[in-house]
């Protein structure tokens, strides 16, 4: 197999990639809505039909956080593809979100 070919079958790859999420929140706090949103839409224009995205209050369920060892919120995990990657913190910037995950968006087919 040439390299092109390879090339070309890795960037297929990444595009059919599925991805699992988790955000940790506390309650509805301006910052928890903040960063529902802004993960919401990274993952509509970037992971579109693509991803899976859990939201998890901390509030209700202490017991995931404890194992999953959340220690501050907004946290965003990206559970597969592995390996496990977090990202602590403010998530409106799209640009760091994703590069701190690792998340190759979908390329527009021409």
């Amino acid at each position: 197999m040439t390299e092109t070919r390879r090339f070309e079958r890795s960037l297929k790859d990444q595009d059919e990639q599925q991805y699992v999420l988790r955000l940790y929140v506390t309650g509805m706090s301006p910052r928890s809505t903040q960063a529902i949103a802004a993960i919401k839409e990274i993952c509509e224009h970037q992971l579109a039909n693509r991803y899976d995205l859990e939201v998890i209050d901390i509030y209700q369920k202490p017991a995931l956080a404890r194992g999953e060892q959340i220690i501050a919120t907004p946290t965003l995990v990206r559970v597969l593809p592995l390996p496990l990657r977090r990202l602590i913190g403010d998530l409106a910037d799209q640009e760091r979100v994703l590069l701190g995950l690792d998340i190759h968006p979908a390329r527009t087919r021409q």
